[in-house]
């Protein structure tokens, strides 16, 4: 399926994206028809009609859905989004990168998402709940802790996942805070949750730096999408010394090559909607153009496909940390790896937010509570060591790290196939 792109190039979609990228580790692995039928398949689709009483007593019906693409390596583990332009090829494609996130960062579940079609900022918080208590009564039948446990996305949050948990406890008569993980610390949410993406996320920027011999003093940093994972990375990449000099979330971006104050866009950001009503000093600029100002590096933290053929030549970043699911198309890649620029993926770079949330559901099924530190001490292993077995394999293989972290999650998903076999 092809779209159309800012530059009027035609562009592939999401999913066309996804695999790809996968036939071509399946390419290196040497993986039969066989294996490549089934990983190419969500094994579940659950496509549900959501009604939902307004507040002036309409009632408006909303799409919903929720993939499971695989359970060979444990329980489906993947966000729900409220998105206007969500689609049923977005989610089979971000339930497919789940899977290879978990496996990458070697934690024992499948991948998962999940979506409804509407604009959440043009609901009142009572139609946003009943949308989310009817979203979550439909697709109960594959939910469970053991099962299928959703998580936040774009536009969702911890009184989201409250609402769902609550919901299917109800159905279930009794709670069940292990239905949902990137929940309240107060009905069993975890430590470290919320900002726990973008911590992984510079995690794998410090082990990279190690590696190459980077200078992160000083270094220019631009950040898209200043939303939860773009703000926090920014704010954690400033105080490591890094000078982040363009930012941008939907209206529009900011600049400033003496570097931007991080935390004070954050919380106009917060209290206000929008980075644009900031008042200290930067240059107003056109939300695309981030992604093209000179850096050391960039952090795509908005949608996917932002880097695409069409602007991929005018990026002059040293490295790329995907934030973003999927914010590279495979064209993209191509002309970055020409040009030298290193990739940290979006399975290995954005994975901290699983590995947290798969954190919260064991301390929820051992009826157990970690501290602040000890979440991200271990969140800090877990990250370091799938980036160097990433890195290893890139090197070992001559590869760029995308390949090698895809060669790793889809040989350990595979495998997992192999070994238990093919019921009946």
């Amino acid at each position: 399926m092809l779209g159309i792109n800012g530059s009027g190039q035609e562009k592939k979609s999401m999913l066309a994206v996804s695999l790809e990228v996968l036939h071509k580790a399946a390419d290196r692995l040497g993986l039969d028809q066989s294996m490549r039928n089934i990983l190419s398949k969500p094994q579940r689709i659950l496509s549900v009609a959501v009604p939902v009483r307004m507040d002036d007593g309409s009632i408006q019906v909303f799409d919903g859905y929720r993939v499971q693409h695989s359970l060979a390596r444990g329980p489906a583990k993947g966000g729900i989004r409220y998105h206007p332009e969500v689609t049923m090829d977005e989610v089979i494609a971000l339930a497919m990168s789940m899977t290879w996130k978990c496996a990458v960062v070697n934690i024992p579940y499948g991948g998962a998402k999940g979506g409804v079609v509407v604009d959440p900022t043009k609901l009142s918080i009572g139609e946003l709940e009943r949308l989310t208590r009817r979203f979550t009564s439909e697709i109960s039948i594959i939910l469970g802790p053991e099962k299928d446990i959703p998580a936040p996305d774009m536009n969702t949050n911890a009184q989201v996942m409250a609402w769902l948990m609550d919901t299917y406890s109800m159905h279930k008569g009794y709670s069940i805070p292990s239905v949902v993980t990137g929940k309240p610390i107060e009905i069993g949410g975890s430590l470290g949750r919320l900002d726990a993406t973008s911590r992984g996320l510079v995690y794998t920027i410090l082990e990279l730096v190690k590696k190459t011999g980077m200078k992160l003093e000083g270094a220019r940093v631009a950040v898209q999408g200043y939303g939860n994972v773009g703000s926090h990375a920014a704010v954690f990449l400033q105080e490591l010394g890094c000078r982040i000099v363009a930012v941008s979330d939907v209206y529009g971006g900011l600049c400033n090559d003496n570097g931007l104050d991080c935390k004070a866009i954050k919380q106009v950001a917060a209290e206000t909607g929008t980075i644009m009503e900031y008042k200290g000093a930067a240059e107003e600029i056109p939300r695309e153009e981030v992604l093209e100002v000179p850096v050391d590096i960039l952090v795509p933290a908005a949608l996917g496909n932002q880097i695409h053929g069409g602007n991929a030549h005018r990026i002059e970043a040293k490295v790329i940390a995907e934030g973003a699911n999927g914010p590279t198309t495979t064209e993209a890649d191509r002309i970055l790896q020409d040009k030298g620029t290193i990739i940290i993926p979006d399975i290995l770079a954005n994975a901290g937010g699983v590995t947290v949330s798969y954190f919260e559901w064991v301390q929820g099924i051992q009826s157990l509570s970690w501290s602040e530190s000890q979440v991200a001490a271990e969140l800090e292993r877990r990250m370091v060591s799938s980036f160097n077995d990433v890195y290893e394999r890139a090197q070992r293989e001559d590869v760029d790290m995308r390949t090698a972290a895809y060669l790793i999650a889809v040989e350990r998903v595979a495998q997992a196939i192999k070994l238990r076999g093919i019921y009946p």
